[in-house]
């Protein structure tokens, strides 16, 4: 974060929500949706937990348009799954959280049950160790071999649970290789794709292999946008980036697809 907000002394709440907001400010005409990582707001106790209050609720307030996903990667047993539903679609009121498949279905439903919100459900993620497990039972270090990948179950699993209309899935912009597999039998699913910019993940890549007839693609830039200036003039540097890594190249992209 620039220093003029990190202050010896300064309150850290104050100065994560000063942050956000003012990124929020800049960015939220050219952004469908923000994506804040419950992790970094977790690490600081109670005084991140209440920046990431008052960012939900500043978001609520002022760009009620604007689509909150809580980036929090739950997933235990029912009963706690029903809590950490409760937390996030009650008394957060974000409209999407990311959860981990791994327990099975009983440890997804609870978040299913909330009319209106939405599961993300991690299935081919972008770091590095994601073919650890991702690709267990048919990783050849390059693609399919005589069974499907975990990942794969996880997706022709999980689809059953859920519709079109609750459930989307996380696929990473590092993997774009397999997004047209995938669209394959989740054709009219959302994808959340991380991994444009810092981690190096192609948009045009992205677009080309997991663009559907109605886009269904929420492309995620983080680092290279949140971090892209550190003076006191950080957020215009900030919409900057984000116009000319993001929203241009994007509609460029919509309009080549016809698609406005």
């Amino acid at each position: 974060m620039p220093a003029h907000l990190v202050q010896p002394g300064t309150n850290i709440t104050d100065s994560i929500f000063d942050f956000n907001k003012a990124i929020i400010d800049a960015t939220h005409d050219i952004a469908v949706a923000y994506k804040p990582n419950l992790a970094f707001y977790e690490c600081h106790g109670l005084e991140g937990i209440k920046a990431f209050e008052m960012t939900v609720r500043y978001i609520r307030s002022n760009y009620p348009e604007i689509f909150i996903i809580a980036d929090a990667k739950r997933g235990d047993i029912g009963n706690t799954s029903k809590m950490y539903a409760k937390a996030f679609f009650d008394t957060w009121n974000t409209d999407a959280v990311t959860v981990a498949p791994y327990m099975g279905k009983d440890s997804v439903s609870p978040f299913l049950e909330y009319p209106g919100k939405w599961v993300v459900l991690l299935a081919l993620t972008s770091n590095d160790g994601a073919s650890d497990f991702q690709w267990y039972g048919a990783h050849d270090g390059g693609g399919w071999k005589n069974t499907d990948p975990l990942f794969w179950q996880v997706i022709q699993k999980s689809k059953t649970w859920a519709t079109q209309d609750n459930m989307m899935y996380v696929v990473g912009a590092t993997k774009t290789e397999y997004l047209e597999k995938i669209r394959t039998t989740i054709p009219d699913h959302f994808l959340l794709v991380p991994g444009i910019g810092a981690q190096g993940g192609s948009l045009e890549e992205v677009a080309k292999y997991g663009m559907n007839s109605s886009c269904g693609l929420l492309v995620n830039n983080s680092r290279e946008v949140l971090y892209a200036g550190k003076g006191e003039d950080f957020a215009q540097e900030s919409r900057k980036i984000a116009i000319i890594k993001c929203q241009q190249p994007m509609e460029a992209l919509l309009r080549a697809n016809q698609l406005i």
